[in-house]
This record gives structure tokens, C-alpha cells and sequence, in this order.
């Protein structure tokens, strides 16, 4: 089995395509369940966020599973399919490692080096586990990306160096916070990390509304903010002088009457897709609105420099690691097979050896026996090495050779594989 990734995002599409395959929480399972479903395909989870759709699968062949994924993840987009499909991308097998990786690392995203993409990948492996979607092939892929993600943000400052995408958003939106009154529409991860950026940036009564008042709550709580439920957006936000959106939610959360209806200057951030602010909210007088779209082009060619190349680095170097490996564990079985095969070997032979020689004392007979043995193990020693360093560059014509060479039973080879899952200290559960 290989890794498949096929995926649409803010690098291969502008936003208003991306809004319309955008998926929820049940979008994203009936998506998986779908391409489960699929012939080829044993595993499958999903990398959803407001700038990305990724579904991630093990397949036992290239051809074919792409164009039934590519299907599976455009049908939201009904009519457009077409409009879409030339900016889907496609990564396989150690491409698909390579890409995971990066990423997990925060390179691929829109603001370069961000962390919260590493929480979304640990949701995605997550997800998976919980609706039991996730195998030996994606459960090591994950562990060892986030693996990856957590050593970039241990060992540079990328965190520090690159913006974030809040930040990006509140300075086009205002320049200057202090005490003004800021609405939080939602209770994600996004709206901690704005309700964090906006309180350090000295804003006076910070207000999060949110469909699920306990989740408001909560989040409210952990910084000393006030929580409205969902049914009083309009108010809240006639009431503002900067509204964040980062909920995601199906349909416009804040309508263009609301904005109207505050009649005075106001700084819209809208960070959801698909969109919680009314894009006619723009035309509003002395309304500022900010999307995805318009900080793509900002964050999308921005370069933390050195810290970025120290990240591009580990990131090559582990995915070096992890392929290799890969491909070496994948010789095991021949390995295995030829090995067990020689034991048979001295074990019939030392059976012989019984019979023709029936009196033979046991210290003697152990000697000959551990003689034998020491033969064996050198006649094998060698190339069981060799194979394992050549299987680095194509690990599956060296364990066929290898299986040839030796008349190793292919059943034998077959009985003793095993996934390659890699355990290291700090696996995520």
C-alpha cells in the first residue's frame, strides 16, 4: 500500500473556488466514508481547514483511485467541477511524504511557519482513529509529521519570524486596537488564537459569539472576555468596532443589515471559509472588510529567511529518513524468509546427522551444532546486508532477487511482512 494525497488549497486555487468544496464536520466524515468505499483504497482521512482540503489514502494502485478521489472531493461543487479540477494536486508515495511533512512544518500555509496547521493535522489523525478510517500506512505517516512539526517549532524561530494569519488580518483591518470593542464570531482554535492577538494588542471589551454557548463560555473565561450566543450576532456586532469571523459555519453569520445597522466606521475580518461575513458588508460606508483572498497574495510570498531555509532542511532531511527506512523495512521479509530458511537447513541437517550417528555425546553434538550454525550465518551475513543497502534505492526488485537467488519460498516471504510502523518516544495517541 502507498499514501495518496489529493488536495485543492490557497496555492493552487483563489478562495472563491476553495469556498465551494469547503466541508464541516459531517462533510468531512461522509467524505471519508466515500472514498473508503472506493476500490483500491484500505485507508483514507481528511486535512480540512480554511484554506486547504486534503484527503489523505492508502491505495494499492495510482491509477484509477486518483480520478475516483478527485471525484469524491469536488462533488460539493456541483456544477463547477470542471472550473476546479485544474487546480487540484496530486502527490504519491514519497511525495506524498515530502508534502505531509511540509505541511505539518507550516510551509505550505498561508502564513508561512504558523503552528495551528500542526493542531489540524493532529485533528486529522485523530479523526481517523475515532472512525477507525486510519491504518499501519497513515498512522505512521501522521506520527512521524507530527514528529517533524514539533521539531521545526523546538529547534528554529520559525513561529516567531513569520506572521500569522490573525496578525496579517488585524494590521490590514486596524491599525491601532487599544480599548476598542472586539467581536469574536466562533470558539475554534482560530478564535482563541484571535481573541489571544487581540487582548495583547490592548483591545477594551472583547465579546465571543459562538453557536454553542459552552464552548463560548469556556473560551470567554480564559481571557476575562464576555460570551453572546449566536442569536444575538446582530446586536453584538451593531454594537463593535472590530468583528473577527472565524467560525466556518454553513451560511452567512453576519448579514450586511447587521454591519449597516452599527452606522458608524467598522473593521470586518473575515478568516472562515466558507464565508461568515456578507461580502456586500464591503459597500457599507466606512466599512473595512478583510478575506482569506486579500491576505493571500501578503502571506503567500512571504519569507522568514534563514529560519524558513533551517526549516526547509529538517524538513528534507526527515523525509530522506523516513523513505529510507521505509524502503529498507520493506526488505525485512525476504530477509526473514532467507534467514529462517537457513535454520531449517542446519536443523535438517543436524537430524541427519542424528541418525548416522547415533551415540554421539552432547557437548560434541552442541559444538556441531553451533559450528553449523556459525557457517550459516556467515553464508548469509553479507548478502542479507547488501540487500538491505541496495533495497534503499528499490527495495522491491532487491527482495525479489533476493527470493530468487536463494529459492525462498514466496509464501514464506508473504507470512513474515509486517507493516513498517517506526514507534519513537512521543507517538500521539
Amino acid at each position: 500500500m502507498s499514501a495518496l494525497v489529493v488536495g485543492i488549497s490557497h496555492r493552487s486555487a483563489p478562495i472563491a473556488l476553495l469556498e465551494q468544496v469547503a466541508v464541516d464536520t459531517d462533510g468531512a466524515t461522509k467524505l471519508v466514508e466515500d472514498v473508503l468505499a472506493l476500490p483500491h483504497v484500505s485507508e483514507a482521512t481528511v486535512v480540512a481547514t480554511c484554506n486547504r482540503l486534503e484527503i489523505y489514502a492508502a491505495v494499492d494502485r495510482f491509477h484509477g483511485s486518483v480520478e475516483d478521489i478527485s471525484q469524491r472531493l469536488l462533488e460539493p461543487a456541483g456544477e463547477s467541477v470542471e472550473a476546479l479540477i485544474p487546480h487540484l494536486y496530486v502527490h504519491y508515495d514519497d511525495g506524498a511524504v515530502s508534502h505531509l511533512f511540509r505541511v505539518a512544518a507550516g510551509l505550505d500555509s498561508m502564513a508561512v511557519g504558523e503552528a495551528q496547521i500542526l493542531g489540524q493535522t493532529r485533528d486529522a489523525l485523530r479523526f481517523g482513529q475515532e472512525h477507525g478510517s486510519v491504518g499501519p500506512v497513515l498512522n505512521t505517516l501522521f506520527q512521524q509529521a507530527l514528529r517533524v512539526g514539533k521539531r521545526v517549532h523546538a529547534e528554529t524561530g520559525i513561529d516567531r519570524a513569520a506572521p500569522t494569519l490573525v496578525s496579517a488580518a488585524l494590521d490590514r483591518a486596524a491599525e491601532d486596537l487599544t480599548g476598542r470593542r472586539v467581536v469574536v464570531v466562533g470558539a475554534g482554535a482560530m478564535a482563541a488564537l484571535t481573541i489571544a492577538t487581540v487582548v495583547r494588542r490592548g483591545a477594551g471589551e472583547v465579546v465571543v459569539v459562538n453557536r454553542t454557548p459552552e464552548r463560548a463560555e469556556r473560551l470567554a473565561s480564559e481571557y476575562a472576555a464576555r460570551w453572546a450566543p449566536l442569536t444575538a450576532v446582530d446586536e453584538e456586532v451593531a454594537a463593535a468596532d472590530v468583528v473577527v469571523a472565524c467560525a466556518g459555519a454553513v451560511g452567512v453569520l453576519v448579514s450586511r443589515e447587521a454591519v449597516a445597522a452599527a452606522g458608524r466606521p467598522l473593521a470586518l475580518v473575515d478568516l472562515a471559509l466558507p464565508h461568515d461575513i456578507d461580502p456586500a458588508s464591503v459597500d457599507v460606508p466606512g466599512v473595512v472588510l478583510v478575506t482569506l483572498s486579500d491576505l493571500g497574495e501578503d502571506l503567500r510570498d512571504s519569507d522568514a529567511g534563514a529560519e524558513v531555509e533551517a526549516v526547509r532542511t529538517i524538513v528534507t532531511d526527515e523525509v530522506a529518513a523516513f523513505v529510507s527506512a521505509r524502503r529498507q523495512a520493506s526488505m525485512t521479509p525476504a530477509v526473514v524468509a532467507l534467514r529462517s530458511m537457513t535454520t531449517a537447513v542446519v536443523e535438517s541437517e543436524m537430524e541427519r546427522l542424528d541418525r548416522r550417528l547415533p551415540a554421539l555425546d552432547e557437548v560434541t553434538r552442541a559444538e556441531l551444532l553451533q559450528t553449523l550454525r556459525r557457517v550459516a550465518d556467515k553464508l548469509v551475513h553479507q548478502p542479507t546486508i547488501r540487500a538491505k543497502q541496495l533495497g534503499d534505492r528499490d527495495a522491491v526488485s532487491y527482495a525479489q532477487a533476493l527470493a530468487e537467488l536463494f529459492a525462498i519460498d514466496p509464501d514464506a516471504v508473504d507470512a513474515v511482512t509486517r507493516p513498517v510502523q517506526p514507534r519513537q518516544p512521543g507517538d500521539e495517541s
